[in-house]
Parts: C-alpha cells; structure tokens; sequence
C-alpha cells in the first residue's frame, strides 16, 4: 500500500518537449489536408454526401491512432526517480497541488 510519505519520495519529471510530437502532428496534419483534397475531388460527383463521408472517415479513423501515439510519447517521457534523502523538497511556485482549498464562511 502506497501513502503520502511514500509518494514523496519519488520525483516525477515530464521531458516532453514540442519537437518529440511535432512529427506526429505533421503527419495527422497531411492526412486532414488528404482526406479535404479528397472531399473536393468528390464534391463534384453526382452525390456530394460521398465528400461528407470520407472526410468523416478519414477523422474518424485516424483520430485513435494520432491518440495512441501522443499518449505512449506522452508516457515514454514521463521520468520517475528515487530521490535522495538528503534533497530538500521545495514547493513549485504556482503548483496547484501546493495550494490550499477555499473556505467558505456563513
């Protein structure tokens, strides 16, 4: 069983940085303007409800997989370290973990 004081004694540190998911956005970004140039190809077909539905598709589709990547990147940065017991543990600034809850008074 894991308490508060057991807690405290890991640092956890997240190193993702933009570059680490900027391809991954390129490539979701290429596959919207794909699945848009496809729609135009289709608009001027007999029915434009095709258009409609490919774009849906392609979203729909690909909207689990850009998930999927993100997170793992996500979790793949995400560094958890003993911390000594000589290191003096200092609040962040502005960590909403560190501030109080509001009172309210009647």
């Amino acid at each position: 069983m894991m308490n508060k004081s057991n807690i405290q004694k890991y640092r956890f540190v997240c190193t993702l940085t933009f570059g680490d998911i900027y391809g991954q956005i390129m490539i979701w970004l290429i596959t919207i303007t794909l699945s848009l140039a496809s729609a135009l190809a289709l608009m001027g077909a007999k029915r434009p409800v095709y258009a409609l539905v490919t774009v849906g598709l392609i979203v729909l589709l690909s909207l689990p997989f850009l998930l999927f990547a993100f997170v793992t990147t996500l979790l793949n940065h995400i560094e958890v370290m003993p911390m000594e017991s000589t290191t003096k543990t200092e609040p962040i600034p502005g960590n909403i973990s560190q501030q109080q809850p509001v009172q309210t008074t009647s």
